[in-house]
Protein backbone atom coordinates (compact mmCIF):
# COMPACT_ATOMS: atom_id res chain seq x y z
CA UNK A 1 0.00 0.00 0.00
CA UNK A 2 0.84 3.23 -0.92
CA UNK A 3 1.98 5.79 2.15
CA UNK A 4 -0.61 7.13 3.30
CA UNK A 5 -1.33 11.44 3.15
CA UNK A 6 -4.22 11.76 5.02
CA UNK A 7 -7.56 10.15 6.64
CA UNK A 8 -9.13 9.58 3.85
CA UNK A 9 -6.20 6.84 2.65
CA UNK A 10 -6.93 4.71 5.64
CA UNK A 11 -10.54 4.81 4.78
CA UNK A 12 -9.96 4.15 1.13
CA UNK A 13 -7.90 1.24 2.60
CA UNK A 14 -10.54 -0.01 5.23
CA UNK A 15 -13.38 -0.50 2.35
CA UNK A 16 -10.69 -2.73 0.26
CA UNK A 17 -9.75 -4.81 2.91
CA UNK A 18 -12.44 -4.98 5.27
CA UNK A 19 -15.50 -3.14 3.17
CA UNK A 20 -18.15 -6.09 4.67
CA UNK A 21 -16.64 -5.18 8.18
CA UNK A 22 -19.33 -2.74 10.66
CA UNK A 23 -17.64 1.37 10.39
CA UNK A 24 -19.98 2.59 12.45
CA UNK A 25 -23.85 2.38 13.71
CA UNK A 26 -26.77 4.74 14.68
CA UNK A 27 -30.00 4.65 16.69
CA UNK A 28 -31.77 7.54 14.93
CA UNK A 29 -34.90 5.39 13.99
CA UNK A 30 -35.18 4.19 17.86
CA UNK A 31 -33.57 0.32 16.73
CA UNK A 32 -29.43 0.33 15.47
CA UNK A 33 -28.47 0.05 12.01
CA UNK A 34 -25.22 -0.97 11.16
CA UNK A 35 -23.14 0.47 7.93
CA UNK A 36 -19.70 -0.68 6.75
CA UNK A 37 -16.82 0.12 5.78
CA UNK A 38 -17.74 0.17 2.29
CA UNK A 39 -20.26 2.28 2.95
CA UNK A 40 -18.85 5.00 4.80
CA UNK A 41 -16.16 5.44 1.44
CA UNK A 42 -19.30 4.97 -0.89
CA UNK A 43 -21.26 7.47 0.90
CA UNK A 44 -18.31 10.24 1.44
CA UNK A 45 -17.31 10.16 -2.48
CA UNK A 46 -21.06 10.71 -2.34
CA UNK A 47 -21.10 13.57 -0.37
CA UNK A 48 -17.72 14.76 -1.42
CA UNK A 49 -18.90 15.17 -5.36
CA UNK A 50 -22.37 16.77 -3.99
CA UNK A 51 -19.95 19.23 -2.53
CA UNK A 52 -18.10 19.66 -5.09
CA UNK A 53 -21.43 20.30 -7.26
CA UNK A 54 -22.31 23.11 -4.91
CA UNK A 55 -19.00 24.74 -5.15
CA UNK A 56 -16.77 23.28 -2.68
CA UNK A 57 -13.27 24.26 -3.89
CA UNK A 58 -9.54 23.49 -2.54
CA UNK A 59 -9.53 25.06 0.55
CA UNK A 60 -13.55 26.29 0.84
CA UNK A 61 -14.58 25.21 4.26
CA UNK A 62 -17.55 23.19 4.96
CA UNK A 63 -19.52 24.13 8.31
CA UNK A 64 -21.28 21.63 10.52
CA UNK A 65 -24.06 22.35 13.12
CA UNK A 66 -25.52 18.97 14.74
CA UNK A 67 -24.80 16.29 17.11
CA UNK A 68 -22.76 13.31 17.06
CA UNK A 69 -24.71 11.04 13.98
CA UNK A 70 -23.24 9.70 10.76
CA UNK A 71 -24.20 12.83 8.57
CA UNK A 72 -21.81 15.05 10.86
CA UNK A 73 -18.89 12.60 10.19
CA UNK A 74 -19.64 12.21 6.21
CA UNK A 75 -19.90 15.51 5.86
CA UNK A 76 -16.68 16.30 7.40
CA UNK A 77 -15.00 13.57 5.70
CA UNK A 78 -16.55 14.61 2.87
CA UNK A 79 -15.49 17.97 2.76
CA UNK A 80 -12.25 17.07 3.20
CA UNK A 81 -12.46 14.24 0.27
CA UNK A 82 -13.08 17.45 -1.75
CA UNK A 83 -10.61 19.41 -1.06
CA UNK A 84 -12.42 21.02 1.51
CA UNK A 85 -12.17 22.28 4.86
CA UNK A 86 -14.54 21.02 7.98
CA UNK A 87 -15.32 23.01 10.39
CA UNK A 88 -18.01 22.37 13.71
CA UNK A 89 -20.56 24.55 15.11
CA UNK A 90 -21.43 23.82 18.95
CA UNK A 91 -25.49 23.14 18.68
CA UNK A 92 -25.78 24.95 21.86
CA UNK A 93 -24.69 27.99 20.43
CA UNK A 94 -26.65 31.13 19.59
CA UNK A 95 -27.97 32.84 16.03
CA UNK A 96 -25.14 35.18 16.52
CA UNK A 97 -22.37 32.85 17.67
CA UNK A 98 -23.17 30.21 14.53
CA UNK A 99 -23.05 33.14 12.19
CA UNK A 100 -20.04 34.45 13.89
CA UNK A 101 -18.19 31.21 12.50
CA UNK A 102 -19.86 31.02 9.71
CA UNK A 103 -19.33 34.68 8.66
CA UNK A 104 -15.12 34.24 9.69
CA UNK A 105 -14.36 30.90 7.92
CA UNK A 106 -16.31 32.52 4.48
CA UNK A 107 -18.38 29.24 4.49
CA UNK A 108 -20.18 28.69 1.81
CA UNK A 109 -22.10 25.54 2.37
CA UNK A 110 -23.36 24.60 5.87
CA UNK A 111 -24.77 21.26 6.99
CA UNK A 112 -27.18 21.21 9.77
CA UNK A 113 -29.02 18.76 12.07
CA UNK A 114 -32.81 20.12 11.38
CA UNK A 115 -35.06 23.09 11.06
CA UNK A 116 -34.43 23.53 14.82
CA UNK A 117 -30.74 24.44 13.51
CA UNK A 118 -31.91 25.86 10.89
CA UNK A 119 -33.65 28.76 12.21
CA UNK A 120 -30.49 29.80 13.80
CA UNK A 121 -29.26 30.62 10.78
CA UNK A 122 -32.06 31.93 9.01
CA UNK A 123 -32.38 34.68 11.80
CA UNK A 124 -28.78 35.50 10.42
CA UNK A 125 -28.43 34.59 6.80
CA UNK A 126 -28.65 38.27 5.67
CA UNK A 127 -25.21 39.00 7.72
CA UNK A 128 -23.27 35.87 5.93
CA UNK A 129 -22.24 36.99 2.20
CA UNK A 130 -20.36 33.61 1.10
CA UNK A 131 -23.10 31.23 2.93
CA UNK A 132 -25.32 30.00 -0.20
CA UNK A 133 -27.00 26.43 0.74
CA UNK A 134 -28.00 24.88 3.74
CA UNK A 135 -28.09 21.13 4.12
CA UNK A 136 -29.97 19.44 6.61
CA UNK A 137 -29.90 16.42 8.27
CA UNK A 138 -32.83 15.41 9.33
CA UNK A 139 -35.98 16.90 7.21
CA UNK A 140 -36.45 20.04 4.27
CA UNK A 141 -37.70 23.47 4.44
CA UNK A 142 -39.26 25.49 1.97
CA UNK A 143 -36.35 28.10 1.06
CA UNK A 144 -34.61 27.02 -2.21
CA UNK A 145 -31.41 27.82 -0.57
CA UNK A 146 -32.16 25.13 2.06
CA UNK A 147 -31.75 21.26 0.59
CA UNK A 148 -32.42 18.07 2.49
CA UNK A 149 -30.16 15.47 2.76
CA UNK A 150 -31.33 13.33 0.08
CA UNK A 151 -31.46 16.33 -2.42
CA UNK A 152 -27.46 16.24 -1.11
CA UNK A 153 -26.68 12.80 -2.18
CA UNK A 154 -29.15 13.30 -6.00
CA UNK A 155 -26.36 16.08 -6.76
CA UNK A 156 -23.73 14.22 -6.48
CA UNK A 157 -24.83 12.63 -10.02
CA UNK A 158 -23.88 16.01 -11.71
CA UNK A 159 -19.82 15.03 -10.59
CA UNK A 160 -17.80 11.90 -11.78
CA UNK A 161 -15.95 9.96 -9.99
CA UNK A 162 -12.94 10.64 -12.12
CA UNK A 163 -13.51 14.49 -11.22
CA UNK A 164 -13.55 13.38 -7.85
CA UNK A 165 -10.74 11.45 -7.64
CA UNK A 166 -8.55 14.11 -9.51
CA UNK A 167 -9.47 16.78 -7.30
CA UNK A 168 -8.43 14.71 -4.33
CA UNK A 169 -5.45 13.67 -6.17
CA UNK A 170 -4.42 17.38 -5.39
CA UNK A 171 -4.71 17.54 -1.51
CA UNK A 172 -1.73 16.84 -0.02
CA UNK A 173 -0.45 16.51 3.71
CA UNK A 174 0.30 20.24 4.50
CA UNK A 175 -3.44 20.94 2.96
CA UNK A 176 -5.27 22.34 5.54
CA UNK A 177 -8.25 19.90 6.81
CA UNK A 178 -10.07 20.86 9.92
CA UNK A 179 -10.89 24.16 11.63
CA UNK A 180 -11.49 24.36 14.86
CA UNK A 181 -13.41 26.83 16.81
CA UNK A 182 -11.92 27.31 20.43
CA UNK A 183 -14.98 27.62 23.06
CA UNK A 184 -14.14 31.21 23.73
CA UNK A 185 -13.16 31.33 27.49
CA UNK A 186 -12.37 34.70 26.59
CA UNK A 187 -13.19 36.60 23.32
CA UNK A 188 -14.78 35.56 20.48
CA UNK A 189 -13.32 31.54 19.75
CA UNK A 190 -10.38 31.82 17.75
CA UNK A 191 -9.75 28.78 14.61
CA UNK A 192 -7.31 26.39 15.02
CA UNK A 193 -5.92 25.60 11.66
CA UNK A 194 -5.18 21.46 11.36
CA UNK A 195 -3.73 19.79 8.52
CA UNK A 196 -4.12 16.48 7.21
CA UNK A 197 -0.93 15.94 8.55
CA UNK A 198 -1.70 17.05 12.20
CA UNK A 199 -4.04 15.04 11.64
CA UNK A 200 -2.93 11.73 10.49
CA UNK A 201 0.57 12.17 12.68
CA UNK A 202 -1.62 12.66 15.66
CA UNK A 203 -3.96 9.73 15.52
CA UNK A 204 -1.25 7.15 14.63
CA UNK A 205 1.23 8.78 17.98
CA UNK A 206 -2.01 8.60 20.18
CA UNK A 207 -2.97 4.70 19.65
CA UNK A 208 0.18 3.27 19.63
CA UNK A 209 0.81 3.40 23.58
CA UNK A 210 -2.56 1.70 23.92
CA UNK A 211 -2.60 -0.96 20.86
CA UNK A 212 -5.74 -0.12 19.84
CA UNK A 213 -6.69 -1.79 16.69
CA UNK A 214 -9.67 -3.13 14.74
CA UNK A 215 -11.05 -4.54 17.30
CA UNK A 216 -12.13 -1.95 19.07
CA UNK A 217 -15.49 -0.28 19.55
CA UNK A 218 -15.71 2.95 20.78
CA UNK A 219 -19.47 5.39 21.84
CA UNK A 220 -19.36 8.78 20.45
CA UNK A 221 -21.16 11.36 22.53
CA UNK A 222 -19.38 14.55 23.09
CA UNK A 223 -19.75 17.52 20.50
CA UNK A 224 -17.60 16.44 17.49
CA UNK A 225 -16.58 20.26 17.37
CA UNK A 226 -13.81 19.61 19.59
CA UNK A 227 -11.00 17.92 18.27
CA UNK A 228 -10.83 15.33 21.09
CA UNK A 229 -14.13 13.95 20.18
CA UNK A 230 -13.48 14.31 16.49
CA UNK A 231 -9.78 12.42 17.05
CA UNK A 232 -12.06 9.78 18.99
CA UNK A 233 -15.05 9.36 17.05
CA UNK A 234 -14.13 10.05 13.26
CA UNK A 235 -10.10 10.67 13.14
CA UNK A 236 -9.18 7.38 14.86
CA UNK A 237 -11.78 5.11 13.96
CA UNK A 238 -11.16 5.58 10.05
CA UNK A 239 -6.95 5.14 11.07
CA UNK A 240 -7.26 1.86 12.88
CA UNK A 241 -10.35 0.40 11.10
CA UNK A 242 -12.75 -0.08 14.63
CA UNK A 243 -16.09 0.56 15.15
CA UNK A 244 -18.10 3.66 16.34
CA UNK A 245 -21.52 4.00 18.16
CA UNK A 246 -23.25 7.26 17.42
CA UNK A 247 -24.83 8.49 20.51
CA UNK A 248 -27.31 11.64 18.85
CA UNK A 249 -28.35 12.71 22.64
CA UNK A 250 -25.59 13.25 25.12
CA UNK A 251 -28.24 13.07 27.77
CA UNK A 252 -28.74 9.53 26.79
CA UNK A 253 -25.30 8.24 27.28
CA UNK A 254 -26.62 6.12 29.95
CA UNK A 255 -28.62 4.10 28.07
CA UNK A 256 -26.67 3.78 24.74
CA UNK A 257 -23.66 2.77 26.70
CA UNK A 258 -24.96 -0.54 28.27
CA UNK A 259 -26.05 -1.21 24.64
CA UNK A 260 -22.84 -0.61 23.16
CA UNK A 261 -20.24 -1.72 25.44
CA UNK A 262 -17.69 -0.13 24.32
CA UNK A 263 -13.60 -1.04 24.45
CA UNK A 264 -12.29 2.11 24.27
CA UNK A 265 -13.98 5.36 25.53
CA UNK A 266 -13.47 8.66 26.31
CA UNK A 267 -14.88 11.35 28.78
CA UNK A 268 -14.27 14.50 30.62
CA UNK A 269 -14.15 14.96 34.07
CA UNK A 270 -17.77 15.77 34.57
CA UNK A 271 -18.53 12.53 32.67
CA UNK A 272 -16.71 10.32 35.22
CA UNK A 273 -17.41 12.21 38.41
CA UNK A 274 -21.17 11.59 37.30
CA UNK A 275 -20.02 8.26 37.38
CA UNK A 276 -18.50 8.49 40.39
CA UNK A 277 -21.49 9.62 41.95
CA UNK A 278 -23.78 7.34 40.60
CA UNK A 279 -21.73 4.14 41.57
CA UNK A 280 -21.63 5.56 45.12
CA UNK A 281 -24.70 6.28 46.23
CA UNK A 282 -25.63 2.53 44.88
CA UNK A 283 -22.41 1.23 46.91
CA UNK A 284 -23.80 2.88 50.07
CA UNK A 285 -27.07 1.25 50.28
CA UNK A 286 -25.09 -1.80 50.50
CA UNK A 287 -25.34 -3.16 54.75
CA UNK A 288 -23.68 -5.98 56.44
CA UNK A 289 -21.98 -8.89 54.17
CA UNK A 290 -22.30 -7.59 51.20
CA UNK A 291 -20.64 -4.20 51.98
CA UNK A 292 -17.80 -6.26 53.45
CA UNK A 293 -17.27 -7.74 50.45
CA UNK A 294 -17.60 -4.73 48.59
CA UNK A 295 -15.26 -2.61 50.64
CA UNK A 296 -12.92 -6.08 50.57
CA UNK A 297 -12.80 -6.23 46.52
CA UNK A 298 -12.32 -2.19 46.24
CA UNK A 299 -9.26 -2.79 48.32
CA UNK A 300 -8.11 -5.48 46.29
CA UNK A 301 -8.47 -3.89 42.93
CA UNK A 302 -6.72 -0.45 44.37
CA UNK A 303 -3.57 -2.70 45.32
CA UNK A 304 -4.12 -4.66 41.94
CA UNK A 305 -4.02 -1.70 40.21
CA UNK A 306 -1.46 0.62 41.76
CA UNK A 307 0.98 -2.20 41.04
CA UNK A 308 0.12 -2.42 37.22
CA UNK A 309 0.27 1.35 37.39
CA UNK A 310 3.80 1.01 38.00
CA UNK A 311 4.61 -1.04 35.38
CA UNK A 312 4.71 -4.16 37.84
CA UNK A 313 3.47 -7.62 37.40
CA UNK A 314 1.16 -8.50 40.13
CA UNK A 315 1.89 -11.45 42.16
CA UNK A 316 -0.12 -14.77 42.00
CA UNK A 317 -1.40 -14.47 44.91
CA UNK A 318 -3.15 -11.08 44.01
CA UNK A 319 -3.94 -11.35 40.67
CA UNK A 320 -5.76 -14.69 42.11
CA UNK A 321 -8.07 -12.35 44.82
CA UNK A 322 -7.99 -9.69 42.02
CA UNK A 323 -9.40 -11.98 39.59
CA UNK A 324 -12.38 -13.35 42.29
CA UNK A 325 -13.06 -9.48 43.53
CA UNK A 326 -13.68 -9.33 39.63
CA UNK A 327 -15.96 -11.92 39.56
CA UNK A 328 -17.77 -11.24 42.33
CA UNK A 329 -17.96 -7.65 42.73
CA UNK A 330 -16.37 -5.42 40.13
CA UNK A 331 -17.50 -6.84 36.88
CA UNK A 332 -21.21 -6.00 38.03
CA UNK A 333 -20.72 -2.68 38.87
CA UNK A 334 -18.79 -1.68 35.57
CA UNK A 335 -21.88 -3.88 33.44
CA UNK A 336 -23.97 -1.61 35.48
CA UNK A 337 -22.85 0.97 33.55
CA UNK A 338 -21.80 -0.53 29.99
CA UNK A 339 -18.28 -0.48 30.88
CA UNK A 340 -17.17 -4.00 31.54
CA UNK A 341 -15.54 -4.44 28.39
CA UNK A 342 -13.28 -1.02 28.64
CA UNK A 343 -9.25 -1.12 28.57
CA UNK A 344 -8.86 2.01 27.40
CA UNK A 345 -10.95 4.79 29.52
CA UNK A 346 -9.51 8.19 29.10
CA UNK A 347 -10.48 11.44 30.47
CA UNK A 348 -9.36 14.73 28.98
CA UNK A 349 -10.28 18.33 28.20
CA UNK A 350 -10.15 19.62 31.66
CA UNK A 351 -8.44 18.20 35.14
CA UNK A 352 -9.58 15.55 37.08
CA UNK A 353 -8.93 15.25 40.49
CA UNK A 354 -6.86 12.68 41.67
CA UNK A 355 -8.98 11.22 44.31
CA UNK A 356 -11.87 10.52 41.45
CA UNK A 357 -8.95 8.22 39.54
CA UNK A 358 -8.45 6.59 42.45
CA UNK A 359 -11.80 6.16 42.68
CA UNK A 360 -12.20 4.10 39.50
CA UNK A 361 -8.92 2.16 40.32
CA UNK A 362 -10.71 0.72 43.29
CA UNK A 363 -13.16 -0.84 41.07
CA UNK A 364 -10.25 -2.33 38.71
CA UNK A 365 -10.72 0.73 36.10
CA UNK A 366 -7.76 2.40 35.40
CA UNK A 367 -8.32 6.09 33.85
CA UNK A 368 -5.54 7.50 31.69
CA UNK A 369 -5.53 11.08 32.12
CA UNK A 370 -4.57 13.10 28.76
CA UNK A 371 -3.21 16.30 28.63
CA UNK A 372 -3.14 18.99 25.41
CA UNK A 373 -5.31 21.73 23.54
CA UNK A 374 -7.03 22.05 20.12
CA UNK A 375 -3.70 23.83 18.80
CA UNK A 376 -1.70 20.52 19.35
CA UNK A 377 -4.38 18.39 17.77
CA UNK A 378 -5.38 17.26 21.75
CA UNK A 379 -2.71 15.37 22.60
CA UNK A 380 0.47 16.33 24.64
CA UNK A 381 1.02 14.07 27.02
CA UNK A 382 0.01 11.17 28.55
CA UNK A 383 -0.60 8.39 31.42
CA UNK A 384 0.27 5.20 29.75
CA UNK A 385 -0.11 1.79 30.76
CA UNK A 386 2.26 0.76 33.58
CA UNK A 387 2.88 4.27 33.88
CA UNK A 388 0.37 5.78 35.30
CA UNK A 389 1.18 8.57 38.10
CA UNK A 390 -2.25 10.00 39.78
CA UNK A 391 -2.19 13.91 39.77
CA UNK A 392 -0.33 14.21 36.80
CA UNK A 393 -0.57 14.12 33.27
CA UNK A 394 1.79 11.74 32.26
CA UNK A 395 4.29 11.54 30.13
CA UNK A 396 5.58 12.96 26.40
CA UNK A 397 4.25 10.49 23.28
CA UNK A 398 6.67 9.84 21.26
CA UNK A 399 7.75 12.61 19.06
CA UNK A 400 6.41 15.77 20.62
CA UNK A 401 8.96 17.53 22.63
CA UNK A 402 7.90 20.16 25.84
CA UNK A 403 9.66 22.18 27.65
CA UNK A 404 9.02 25.05 30.16
CA UNK A 405 9.52 28.48 29.80
CA UNK A 406 11.30 31.01 31.81
CA UNK A 407 7.96 31.51 33.75
CA UNK A 408 7.32 27.84 33.53
CA UNK A 409 4.83 28.01 30.40
CA UNK A 410 4.25 24.54 28.85
CA UNK A 411 5.84 24.88 25.10
CA UNK A 412 4.76 22.25 22.73
CA UNK A 413 7.02 21.50 19.96
CA UNK A 414 6.14 18.22 17.01
CA UNK A 415 4.25 17.17 14.09
CA UNK A 416 0.74 17.99 15.99
CA UNK A 417 1.18 21.06 16.23
CA UNK A 418 -1.10 23.20 14.32
CA UNK A 419 -0.30 25.83 11.36
CA UNK A 420 -1.87 28.90 13.42
CA UNK A 421 -5.23 30.49 13.52
CA UNK A 422 -7.66 31.43 10.92
CA UNK A 423 -7.00 35.28 9.66
CA UNK A 424 -5.54 36.20 13.24
CA UNK A 425 -1.65 36.54 12.22
CA UNK A 426 -1.29 38.65 15.72
CA UNK A 427 -2.50 35.84 17.79
CA UNK A 428 -0.31 33.25 15.73
CA UNK A 429 3.04 34.78 16.65
CA UNK A 430 1.77 35.35 20.25
CA UNK A 431 1.62 31.73 20.25
CA UNK A 432 3.64 30.21 17.74
CA UNK A 433 7.56 31.71 18.28
CA UNK A 434 10.52 29.45 16.71
CA UNK A 435 8.25 26.51 16.11
CA UNK A 436 7.12 26.33 19.64
CA UNK A 437 3.92 26.32 21.08
CA UNK A 438 3.10 28.52 23.88
CA UNK A 439 0.28 26.97 25.35
CA UNK A 440 -0.50 29.36 27.97
CA UNK A 441 -0.44 26.64 30.87
CA UNK A 442 1.50 26.71 33.43
CA UNK A 443 4.00 23.58 34.43
CA UNK A 444 6.33 21.29 36.29
CA UNK A 445 8.41 18.26 35.44
CA UNK A 446 8.81 15.79 38.44
CA UNK A 447 12.10 13.57 38.64
CA UNK A 448 10.64 10.56 36.69
CA UNK A 449 9.30 13.16 33.67
CA UNK A 450 5.98 13.32 34.68
CA UNK A 451 3.91 16.32 33.54
CA UNK A 452 1.78 18.22 36.46
CA UNK A 453 -0.29 21.40 35.55
CA UNK A 454 -0.33 24.29 37.97
CA UNK A 455 -2.51 26.56 36.16
CA UNK A 456 -3.45 28.79 33.58
CA UNK A 457 -1.17 31.77 33.01
CA UNK A 458 -4.59 34.38 32.48
CA UNK A 459 -5.95 32.46 35.27
CA UNK A 460 -3.19 33.53 37.70
CA UNK A 461 -4.61 35.49 40.79
CA UNK A 462 -2.62 38.42 42.00
CA UNK A 463 -3.99 39.58 44.99
CA UNK A 464 -3.69 43.54 46.28
CA UNK A 465 -0.33 42.14 48.35
CA UNK A 466 1.25 40.94 45.18
CA UNK A 467 0.95 36.90 45.66
CA UNK A 468 0.28 35.23 42.46
CA UNK A 469 -2.05 32.08 43.07
CA UNK A 470 -2.85 29.76 40.96
CA UNK A 471 -6.63 28.83 41.43
CA UNK A 472 -7.18 25.63 39.85
CA UNK A 473 -6.46 23.09 42.65
CA UNK A 474 -8.11 24.93 45.38
CA UNK A 475 -11.27 24.65 42.58
CA UNK A 476 -10.81 21.26 42.18
CA UNK A 477 -10.45 20.69 46.59
CA UNK A 478 -13.65 22.91 46.94
CA UNK A 479 -15.55 20.78 44.21
CA UNK A 480 -14.72 17.52 45.86
CA UNK A 481 -16.86 18.69 48.67
CA UNK A 482 -19.79 16.67 48.79
CA UNK A 483 -22.72 18.90 47.55
CA UNK A 484 -20.63 21.25 45.48
CA UNK A 485 -20.58 20.87 42.01
CA UNK A 486 -18.47 24.17 40.58
CA UNK A 487 -16.17 26.25 42.33
CA UNK A 488 -14.48 29.30 41.36
CA UNK A 489 -12.34 31.58 43.28
CA UNK A 490 -11.97 34.97 43.16
CA UNK A 491 -9.30 37.49 44.53
CA UNK A 492 -7.76 39.81 42.04
CA UNK A 493 -6.10 42.72 43.70
CA UNK A 494 -7.87 41.71 46.43
CA UNK A 495 -6.41 41.47 50.20
CA UNK A 496 -7.86 37.66 50.43
CA UNK A 497 -9.48 34.83 48.29
CA UNK A 498 -12.97 34.13 48.16
CA UNK A 499 -15.08 31.40 45.86
CA UNK A 500 -18.46 31.32 44.35
CA UNK A 501 -20.48 27.98 44.53
CA UNK A 502 -22.91 26.34 42.95
CA UNK A 503 -24.68 22.63 44.78
CA UNK A 504 -25.13 19.39 42.88
CA UNK A 505 -28.60 18.10 42.29
CA UNK A 506 -28.13 14.50 43.58
CA UNK A 507 -25.97 15.31 46.30
CA UNK A 508 -28.22 18.02 47.70
CA UNK A 509 -31.46 16.09 47.34
CA UNK A 510 -29.65 13.90 49.92
CA UNK A 511 -28.24 16.32 52.25
CA UNK A 512 -31.67 18.38 52.42
CA UNK A 513 -34.05 14.59 52.86
CA UNK A 514 -31.14 14.02 55.45
CA UNK A 515 -31.86 17.13 57.14
CA UNK A 516 -35.22 17.89 57.02
CA UNK A 517 -34.67 20.97 55.02
CA UNK A 518 -36.00 21.94 51.81
CA UNK A 519 -33.68 21.82 48.62
CA UNK A 520 -34.87 25.24 47.11
CA UNK A 521 -33.64 26.97 50.65
CA UNK A 522 -30.50 25.70 51.00
CA UNK A 523 -28.19 28.42 49.30
CA UNK A 524 -28.82 30.47 52.45
CA UNK A 525 -29.69 27.89 54.88
CA UNK A 526 -27.43 27.71 57.63
CA UNK A 527 -27.48 24.31 58.15
CA UNK A 528 -26.20 23.96 54.51
CA UNK A 529 -23.65 27.20 55.40
CA UNK A 530 -22.25 25.36 58.94
CA UNK A 531 -21.63 22.07 56.75
CA UNK A 532 -19.63 24.66 54.25
CA UNK A 533 -18.06 26.22 56.73
CA UNK A 534 -16.27 23.27 58.18
CA UNK A 535 -15.67 21.06 55.17
CA UNK A 536 -13.62 24.34 53.51
CA UNK A 537 -12.06 25.08 56.76
CA UNK A 538 -11.30 21.08 57.00
CA UNK A 539 -10.60 19.50 53.79
CA UNK A 540 -9.43 22.46 51.79
CA UNK A 541 -7.55 25.58 53.69
CA UNK A 542 -5.99 23.22 56.21
CA UNK A 543 -4.24 21.53 53.32
CA UNK A 544 -3.09 25.16 52.06
CA UNK A 545 -0.61 27.92 52.47
CA UNK A 546 -2.69 30.93 54.62
CA UNK A 547 -2.48 33.11 51.16
CA UNK A 548 -4.50 30.49 49.55
CA UNK A 549 -7.20 30.67 52.19
CA UNK A 550 -11.06 30.83 50.79
CA UNK A 551 -11.93 33.75 53.75
CA UNK A 552 -15.79 33.49 52.70
CA UNK A 553 -18.04 32.21 50.14
CA UNK A 554 -21.15 32.61 48.53
CA UNK A 555 -23.60 29.61 47.35
CA UNK A 556 -25.65 30.51 44.50
CA UNK A 557 -28.86 29.77 43.73
CA UNK A 558 -28.54 28.12 40.20
CA UNK A 559 -25.76 25.71 38.47
CA UNK A 560 -23.92 26.50 35.40
CA UNK A 561 -24.46 26.23 32.24
CA UNK A 562 -23.54 26.66 28.66
CA UNK A 563 -27.35 28.47 28.01
CA UNK A 564 -26.36 30.88 31.21
CA UNK A 565 -22.84 31.76 30.01
CA UNK A 566 -21.04 29.89 32.54
CA UNK A 567 -20.13 27.48 30.33
CA UNK A 568 -18.17 26.47 27.58
CA UNK A 569 -19.81 23.70 25.36
CA UNK A 570 -16.89 21.15 26.57
CA UNK A 571 -18.19 22.00 30.26
CA UNK A 572 -15.19 24.28 31.02
CA UNK A 573 -15.78 27.38 33.49
CA UNK A 574 -15.84 30.51 31.74
CA UNK A 575 -14.29 32.35 34.27
CA UNK A 576 -14.40 35.77 33.27
CA UNK A 577 -17.84 35.61 32.27
CA UNK A 578 -19.06 34.23 35.78
CA UNK A 579 -17.03 37.09 37.21
CA UNK A 580 -19.17 39.44 35.31
CA UNK A 581 -22.08 37.68 35.65
CA UNK A 582 -22.25 37.34 39.61
CA UNK A 583 -20.07 40.70 40.28
CA UNK A 584 -23.06 41.75 42.77
CA UNK A 585 -22.56 38.78 44.53
CA UNK A 586 -18.74 39.09 44.94
CA UNK A 587 -19.00 42.31 46.08
CA UNK A 588 -22.07 41.57 48.69
CA UNK A 589 -18.91 38.21 50.18
CA UNK A 590 -16.42 40.72 50.23
CA UNK A 591 -18.37 43.60 52.06
CA UNK A 592 -18.93 40.87 54.53
CA UNK A 593 -15.83 39.97 55.54
CA UNK A 594 -13.61 37.33 56.17
CA UNK A 595 -15.37 34.75 58.55
CA UNK A 596 -12.83 31.60 57.59
CA UNK A 597 -8.99 31.26 59.18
Amino acid sequence: MTESVTIIDHLVQNARTRGTSVAYRDKLTGTWRSSTWSDYDQRSREVARALMHLGIGKGDVVTILGPNRPEWALSAVGAMRAGGIAAGIYTTGSPDEVGYVVRHAESKVLVAENTNQLAKVLEVWDTLPDLHTVVLMDGSHDDERVLSWSDLTAAAANVSDADLDTRYGTVGAEDLAVFIYTSGTTGPPKAVMLTHDNLLWTCTTLATPFDIDEAAVTLSYLPLSHIAEMSASILMPITYGYEVAFCHDGLRLAEFLPEVRPTTFFGVPRVWERFEAGITNKLEEATGVKAKLIDWARGVASEYVATTNRGETPSSALTKKYNLANKVVLEKVKAAIGLERADVLVSGAAPIPAESLEFFASLGMTIYEVYGQSEDTGPTTCNFPGQVKYGTVGKLFDGIEVKLGDDDEILVRGKNVFAGYYKDEAATNETLIDGWLHSGDLGSFDSDGYLSIVGRKKDIIITSGGKNIAPKNIEADLSRIDIIEHAVVIGEQQRYLIALLTLEPEASARFAEEHGIDVASMPENPIVREHLDKAISAEVNSQLARVEHVRNYTVLPHQFSVDTGELTPTLKVKRAPVSDIYAEQINAVYAAGQVLE
